[in-house]
């Protein structure tokens, strides 16, 4: 349900014969990545134009990861639907709420949770959401490289999380996105996760994945970056080459 948002999309430009004017190969973000001394890839889905902004294609749509920490968005959703917790408040694990696990992305308070969900349910879930290659492979599936999903998917499940589209009770998808919400003023809102786990090649790799909305309009985005070695802190410097590109792209003024 989630997979291949991209080319589904790309699917019906075809159709209307306008593929060339909907997505714009950005080459100029390069130079973020480059500062920041990182390989990555950024997609931004603009709803009301219908309108891909990416830079490195291939990565993009063809390059699959671990989750980490994005994963939490989905397993929320099954935690708050199935009322295995009640709201973002409920404990999951020793005094940890969800929404301080899933804001501290607190992999002991998640890997508690998954075992009050139940493998058997976290499973049927990710069938149903076609979430990544469906693999679960042991108990922190999301972080050791059995499950992997792809930019254009997690661009896919943010897009249908705003929009009440995720075949979950549009109450669990409110309280997801209420805890994705990162800044809000009168000028924009941004709502992100992040997630930071090691990949098979003991490259540290950090995801960005969420949206900006200025007048009501909506922008999806998901960003991924990569170092080698395996204790990189690469957050700070996801969010920045975020901000960077959006400031970049004319947010945070309230114009878009």
């Amino acid at each position: 349900m989630v997979r291949t948002f991209f080319a589904v999309m790309m699917a019906a430009f075809l159709l209307a014969g306008c593929s060339q004017g909907n997505v714009t190969e950005d080459d100029s973000l390069k130079q973020y990545f480059d500062a920041a001394g990182v390989n990555g890839s950024f997609g931004m889905f603009d709803n009301g134009q219908g309108h891909f902004t990416i830079y490195n294609l291939r990565r993009y749509r063809d390059s699959s990861y671990l989750p980490a920490a994005t994963f939490d968005i989905v397993q929320s959703l099954i935690g708050v639907q199935t009322g295995v917790v009640k709201d973002d408040s409920a404990v999951v694990s020793g005094t940890v709420t969800l929404r301080e696990a899933f804001r501290d992305a607190n992999t002991i308070a998640f890997q508690d949770l998954a075992r009050r969900i139940g493998k058997d349910t976290l499973k049927k879930w990710i069938d149903s959401l076609g979430y990544g290659n469906k693999d679960m492979g042991s108990d922190s599936f999301w972080m050791d490289n059995h499950l992997t999903i792809n930019s254009d998917e997690q661009l896919g499940l943010t897009k249908k999380l705003y929009f009440d589209q995720l075949p979950f009770f549009p109450r669990s998808q409110k309280v997801v996105r209420q805890m994705m919400l990162m800044e809000s003023n009168s000028n924009y809102q941004l709502s992100y996760k992040m997630g930071t786990g090691v990949r098979k090649d003991g490259h540290t790799l950090t995801w960005c994945m969420g949206w900006v909305e200025e007048n009501k309009h909506p922008y999806f985005f998901v960003l991924t970056l990569d170092k080698a070695g395996a204790e990189n802190d690469l957050e700070p410097a996801g969010l920045s080459i975020l901000k960077n590109i959006l400031k970049q792209q004319g947010f945070f003024q309230g114009k878009k």
